[in-house]
């Protein structure tokens, strides 16, 4: 065995026996238990960044730990390959974004691969493969036949300069994230899926899931159901004559007898009919459609107003109270109008203290009485006041008198409501799968059929700025004799919310999914970041539910089991700009000097030696330029020092700080192993070579106690590092045990105290136990050294199809243990004692303990707590 560890020759060896002998191609088999490790597939961007590393590396670990649990796994990759940002690239490198796309996919491929990961490469696609999209095209149009799809108008942020529909979240200070154009807010039609119909069963089956509180938290807010009362109010307009009543939803209706205002959305029946030879309101409402529609934005965006003139009536009090357009109220939530309640709703006190309008309080505070209003509402629950009849009622029972008496008078009643609104799946771009529908010369809607089917995004396409491209194309848009297809494609949502699924099967051309997709679903573990906890989980939630009630897969959720991976952060560093911006040098280009603990003091740029400004640590980004390439780490040290560094920096789910000395460290400790290996076998060589195939459970009468210590250790460390990889998912805890029993090794004697033949023998045979254990437990995690470590011990088996090691139970038991001593909980000694010795025994040994015994010197011993197994504490007086 050469001594040296050489990872590059290790890695390019090791991948290229996996990719002749197939190593990680599935294949079905209804007599073996199944697990289906997934993670997020990757946008091609062109390059991998640290964040996919890590994703990556968590479910390889784990997909290789549960193949030598003797598990049938799949672990597949694709590319989630449409969307704006290849748009984007294509404009800026003159490319069609197909090609662009695809280029990338092939970089990063290679990338992937450079890791080591044990994907079924045989599964791979990308989701702008028509072979893909066609069944999306397919399922869209079954949906449609099920009357699960819809066409409306729809009020959307519109980008003027873009020309397309952006989200919430592309909306930034009422701007569009690429252009900076002010966002308008205008109606298109848009095609939707009736997510709504499925709210209360993807509100239930969250409790069927392992995943995340926090995910699952997200998921029922943003679903939000909510139990209310539909109520209406009478119009009356400027010139007292009785308009269409107005309808609003509300969860206080305790607060109803508060109501000093209504207001309405811009989009709103009733504003527009006011605005009608009202050219100031008319301006107002125009002025409404501009900037974004997202809950955050209108949150905190200045509250603005107009009357329309109108007055509603409390259909209780009969009071008139004014109804004003407001800034704050959308037609998309609700039902586009809302009661205001300024004493107890600070959005409505904020309005009302702006235009003078009145507010009042109807819920007492904590004290009972009267709530101060100056400073901002009071939106706690309590005893109704000032309510008339309703005065001294609590909230529930606020709740129930009241919604009961509005249904007697027929003006209302309890109504379930969900804060979901139906998915919006048309998107006015290019680069996404088209949307199989066509329009005929009287106006007619029609479905694609099978036979029209697939609908091919043209690929050779020159894209610009000034929107869809398909919008100018006749050949593609134009089907003759009047017929015209729809330009929209879809959002990009759509192809990741059933790629899970399609991996079952990616290779029939036939139909969406087969009967491989029972086999493998649901996915055993879906792994990817939390800032996909609600839109992707949720519409992927969905799509399965779906495809259950069209026959095509058997389960109701499609990730069984979650885990949200923290972010890779790192230090960053920049200068200011004479025009006020700052630009930001990459931590490779930055010297720090260091205090004598390790802290950074101060930092130059390398380049010019001149002080740069420490910006503190934040997720590793292209803005702030505090990317590390991971191609050049893999370059530098290789990829299992990558990997190994990646999952012992931090736990899965915390943020892991990167550090040069801790990659250099990994890479040091992956020279130990390899030496303790390789001066292992030499021990063996010398003594014959055969003394290390011994069976060492049959030993375990005639073993020495450093012998039994080291099974011992071996043993703890086989049972932590399963629990760990296996239940808990920490790998960072089973690489430090593993790291613990290597010391154990190289503290141990392997040939022995004396020249004898057997005692030697033993020793070897130990060692040899732990170092194989060492292996195996590492292979899922460093993989490349694992196998070739393997091999240099003599297997004629690789590593990849080796069985995780076995707790010898045996071998833990203990004849003595040591015990911690307390005094006043204050811990004063360590003891050793019989592993079965009795409460007395144990006592008397604390006790007579000689640190114990000075901090028990003038002291009456009150009590003595014997914890079996752990500490002895002894209270004093």
């Amino acid at each position: 065995m050469d001594a040296q560890y050489k990872p590059q020759e290790i890695e390019r060896d090791t991948q290229q026996f996996w990719d002749k002998n197939q190593c990680f191609k599935a294949v079905e088999d209804a007599s073996r238990e199944k697990f289906y490790c997934l993670s997020m597939f990757p946008y091609p961007s062109g390059k991998l960044h640290m964040g996919h590393v890590r994703n990556y590396t968590i479910g390889d670990v784990v997909s290789r730990y549960q193949r030598m649990q003797g598990k049938n796994v799949l672990q597949p990759m694709g590319w989630d390959a449409f969307g704006m940002p290849a748009e984007n690239a294509a404009i800026q490198n003159r490319v069609p974004p197909a090609k662009w796309t695809y280029d990338n996919i092939d970089y990063m491929r290679q990338q992937l691969k450079a890791l080591g990961f044990a994907y079924d490469w045989s599964r791979e696609f990308a989701t702008c493969d028509v072979s893909y999209y066609r069944w999306e095209q397919w399922f869209f149009t079954k949906l449609v036949e099920k009357g699960l799809v819809y066409k409306k108008m729809s009020t959307v942020n519109w980008d003027p300069v873009d020309q397309t529909v952006l989200a919430n979240e592309q909306v930034i200070d009422g701007r569009g994230w690429r252009s900076g154009a002010l966002v308008e807010r205008k109606e298109i039609p848009l095609w939707f899926l009736r997510i709504t119909d499925y709210a209360e069963e993807l509100l239930a089956d969250l409790d069927t899931i392992e995943w995340p509180e926090q995910v699952k938290t997200m998921q029922r807010n943003w679903i939000g159901k909510s139990r209310g009362v539909e109520m209406t109010f009478d119009i009356k307009d400027a010139n007292g004559a009785p308009g269409k009543p107005l309808s609003v939803y509300t969860t206080r209706p305790d607060t109803l007898m508060g109501v000093t205002y209504m207001a309405v959305a811009a989009g709103h029946p009733l504003a527009k009919a006011a605005a009608k030879g009202n050219e100031a309101l008319a301006a107002f409402c125009e002025e409404c459609t501009r900037g974004g529609t997202s809950e955050a934005e209108l949150a905190t965006r200045e509250k603005k107003g107009m009357p329309t003139g109108h007055l509603a009536v409390n259909p209780l009090s009969g009071r008139e109270v004014p109804v004003y357009v407001a800034n704050f109220v959308l037609m998309e939530f609700g039902t586009g109008a809302v009661m205001a309640v300024p004493g107890h709703d600070q959005r409505d006190w904020e309005f009302a203290t702006k235009y003078g309008i009145p507010i009042e309080a109807v819920i007492a505070d904590e004290n009972g009485q009267t709530p101060d209003l100056s400073a901002g509402a009071h939106d706690d629950y309590g005893t109704l006041i000032h309510s008339g009849e309703f005065d001294g009622l609590d909230f529930e029972a606020a709740f129930d008198t009241i919604a009961a008496r509005l249904k007697k008078l027929g003006r209302g009643e309890v109504k379930t409501h969900y804060r979901l609104r139906d998915w919006g799946v048309a998107r006015q771009r290019y680069w996404g799968a088209p949307i199989p529908v066509k329009y005929g010369p009287e106006g007619q809607t029609v479905a694609l059929s099978d036979e029209e089917l697939p609908v091919a995004l043209p690929m050779e396409v020159t894209v610009d700025a000034s929107g869809s491209p398909l919008k100018r194309m006749p050949a593609f848009s134009d089907l003759g004799e009047g017929w015209m297809r729809e330009t929209d494609t879809f959002d990009t949502f759509m192809e990741s919310s059933w790629y899970f699924a399609r991996f079952c099967c990616a290779d029939n051309q036939e139909a969406m999914l087969d009967e491989r997709a029972d086999y493998w679903l649901p996915v055993d573990l879906y792994i990817g970041g939390i800032e996909h906890a609600i839109l992707h989980l949720l519409y992927a939630r969905f799509f399965t539910k779906l495809m259950r009630d069209m026959g095509l897969v058997n389960v109701d959720e499609p990730f069984q089991r979650l885990l949200t991976q923290g972010m890779v952060i790192a230090e960053t560093y920049y200068r200011e700009t004479a025009n006020g911006g700052k630009q930001w040098f990459n931590p490779a280009d930055v010297e720090v000097k260091r205090d004598e603990k390790g802290r950074p003091i101060s930092a130059v740029l390398i380049e010019d030696g001149a002080p740069v400004v420490m910006g503190g640590i934040e997720k590793m980004s292209k803005s702030k330029n505090n990317g590390v390439d991971p191609q050049s780490m893999i370059d530098r040290f290789g990829a299992d020092t990558v990997r190994l560094f990646m999952m012992f920096a931090a736990p899965p789910e915390q943020s892991l700080e990167w550090s040069d000395s801790g990659v250099e460290g990994a890479s040091r400790f992956l020279k130990r192993l390899w030496r303790m290996v390789s001066d292992h076998l030499e021990a063996e060589r010398l003594a014959g070579g055969k003394p290390g195939r011994l069976d060492v459970a049959a030993l375990t009468e005639t073993l020495t106690e450093s012998q039994r210590e080291l099974r011992r250790k071996t043993h703890e460390t086989i049972a932590k590092a399963s629990d760990d990889i296996g239940r808990r998912i920490t790998f960072n805890t089973a690489i430090a045990a593993v790291m613990e029993l290597t010391n154990a090794i190289a503290r141990f004697p392997q040939a022995g105290d004396d020249a004898s033949v057997q005692h030697s023998a033993q020793d070897l045979a130990v060692a040899r136990e732990a170092v194989e254990a060492c292996v195996l437990l590492l292979a899922p995690i460093v993989p490349h050294a694992c196998h070739a470590l393997w091999h240099e011990l003599g297997h004629d088996e690789p590593a990849i199809d080796a069985s995780w090691p076995a707790v010898d139970e045996s071998a833990l038991t203990r004849d003595t243990i040591e015990l911690v001593v307390q005094v006043n909980g204050k811990l004063r000694a360590r003891i050793e004692v019989a592993a079965n010795a009795d409460k007395a025994t144990v006592e008397a040994s604390a006790l007579a303990a000689e640190n114990v015994q000075r901090h028990l010197e003038g002291k009456t011993v009150r009590k003595v707590i014997v914890v079996p197994g752990k500490l002895v504490n002894i209270v004093v007086g």
